[in-house]
């Protein structure tokens, strides 16, 4: 069966509930976090699932290739501020798994679709 809509691609679905964990996983920053750490990641995981849908609703393969690439773009930055937010001691291995565990599949997933859409121009 096609997928009718962007909220159908499981890649889609993954990345809103990275959105979700990386919101409450925040609580745990400092406050004096709020202006830098805390408003990139949440911004920065916004963006997965944002880019997604984008480029979904995008006419041409090529703008859905590209927007596909912001968007594991993004999951690349939050990846690097989760292991930051780790080494200054903000968070512990534990608090991070699941988030850890969404970043690795959405990135497999945006890499798959990447490399079939961009094979297949």
């Amino acid at each position: 069966m096609a997928i009718q809509n962007y909220r159908e691609l499981e890649v889609w679905q993954y990345g809103m509930d990275l959105v979700i964990e990386v919101y409450l996983l925040m609580k745990k920053l400092p406050p004096d976090e709020r202006f830098g750490l805390v408003q990139q990641m949440q911004r920065c995981s916004v963006s997965i699932p944002s880019n997604i849908a984008e480029g979904y609703g995008r006419l041409h393969r090529g703008d859905y290739v590209h927007h596909l690439s912001i968007a594991r773009g993004s999951l690349c930055d939050l990846e690097t501020q989760l292991i930051l937010c780790g080494r200054l001691g903000y968070v512990t291995k534990s608090d991070v798994r699941l988030s850890w565990k969404l970043c690795q599949s959405t990135g497999k997933m945006l890499t798959a679709m990447l490399r079939t859409l961009g094979n297949s121009s």
